[in-house]
This record gives C-alpha cells, structure tokens and sequence, in this order.
C-alpha cells in the first residue's frame, strides 16, 4: 500500500524526529511537509496520514487548511501528534474533516514531546 504522511512540525521538531523514525523503518513512506509542499497531490495514495504538534489543544491550522482543500473523499486516514499537555480533544479538527469527506480512520498514535511553551518553560 501506498502511504503518504502529510506533517507540521515547528518549535522543537518533536513531530519530525517522529517520523523520521517511521520512515527509517519502512522507507516506502512518503512525508510531505506541509509549509514546503502546500499543493500536493494526494489521490495516488492509499493511506494518508495527517502528523503535527498540538497548537492551542489542536492540530496545526495548516495541517487543518490543507487536510480541507487536498485530501480526498473516501479515503483510509490516521493520525500521528505530539503534545505536551496530558489531556484534550486534540483530533476534533482534523476528525471533522476527514469525516466531512467520508474517509475511514484506521488508527492513531500520540506522545509527550519537549514543550517549553506556557507553564511547561519553566520545567
């Protein structure tokens, strides 16, 4: 299968250093980052992944815009962030969207990652 891992990663790189991982272990993954390739195609694929560090107790708002206007219509979806904060509804976004466009979730995956903003800078 054909699976493209489509990320936001800023601040720390946490997101990346995650799927730089990913990727070293099946090389057939293609990352696509989002600020460098904003108008990807992304129907060849069969899976697409949507990667990025938790903002404001939410996916990136480029993730979010690009997910919108790229991904398309019945397709196999997962979904990869990093956060600091313990808890939250950190999917609601990007959930909406991908249900708005009839795609399947096959799974997520989460992990605390370096985070120096608000109360967290001063651990």
């Amino acid at each position: 299968m054909n699976t493209a891992i489509v990320y936001y990663s800023q601040h720390h790189g946490n997101t990346k250093k995650l799927l730089d991982a990913i990727v070293s272990a099946d090389t057939s993954v293609t990352l696509i980052d989002v600020t460098e390739h904003p108008d990807v195609d992304l129907p060849s694929f069969d899976r697409i992944g949507f990667a990025s560090g938790i903002y404001f107790s939410s996916f990136a708002k480029q993730i979010l815009s690009f997910a919108d206007a790229h991904l398309p219509e019945n397709k196999d979806v997962f979904y990869i962030y990093t956060h600091g904060a313990p808890v939250g509804d950190f999917l609601k976004g990007i959930r909406e969207i991908a249900e708005k466009k009839h795609c399947r979730e096959l799974g997520r995956y989460h992990c605390l990652g370096f985070d120096t903003f608000g109360p967290f800078k001063m651990v």
